[in-house]
């Protein structure tokens, strides 16, 4: 209970939920693969929905650069990490945003 092998203390940072606090390179390989296949999905239903002569507001508007990115447009900053004002330098790792495996986080305010 008091020796080497006591608990530790969760409020001071325990064993349960630590995040590393940058990526890992396998995460940003894994990371950079899903922002492609999205990239790859956004581009097959722009090129059936010209064969079919029809038009999607949501797909135009991905395929705008200002509004969504491709990855070989982004920059490392914005594909590792977003913007949170709470943290030092308005930045913090993507990995620490719950779900940042299901939702695509491309923009972030200008000159963060």
């Amino acid at each position: 209970m008091f020796g080497p092998f006591r608990a530790s203390f969760v409020p001071q940072g325990g064993l349960l939920w630590k995040i590393p606090w940058r990526m890992s390179s396998r995460q940003k390989y894994r990371q950079r693969k899903r922002l492609q296949e999205v990239d790859h999905t956004i581009e097959l239903l722009t090129k059936s929905l010209a064969e079919t002569n029809q038009t999607c507001k949501a797909i135009e508007k991905l395929n705008d650069p200002a509004v969504f990115p491709k990855e070989s447009e982004m920059a490392a900053k914005d594909k590792y990490t977003i913007f949170s004002r709470h943290s030092k330098g308005y930045r913090k790792g993507l990995h620490k945003v719950p779900k940042w495996t299901k939702v695509s986080h491309r923009v972030n305010p200008e000159n963060f």
